[in-house]
């Protein structure tokens, strides 16, 4: 299991609301993005509405660029997506 300290790292702001990146829960539950996302959509009446929605290009972009100057973590070209989506903490 990831360390609080560790986990609070992968906590960022968007459009005001505290998130986690699908490749991050999916990491820390030890699952392959694509399965996480799954997961959501065949049970999309388990969580609440607003419980998961998927980034813009700019708010991607900008995330991105906070990954690089802080070296929080890195993006594995295999989970790499067109956009991240993220999901509500």
């Amino acid at each position: 299991m990831k360390s609080a300290k560790r986990i609070e790292s992968l906590i960022y702001t968007v459009r005001g609301q505290k998130v986690v990146l699908d490749t991050d829960l999916a990491e820390i539950y030890g699952v392959l993005t694509k399965a996480l996302n799954q997961a959501l959509k065949r049970n999309l009446d388990r969580f609440p509405e607003d419980f998961g929605f998927q980034l813009t290009l700019q708010e991607w972009t900008n995330l991105r660029s906070q990954f690089v100057t802080s070296s929080l973590q890195t993006i594995d070209a295999k989970e790499d997506r067109e956009f991240g989506t993220a999901r509500k903490y």
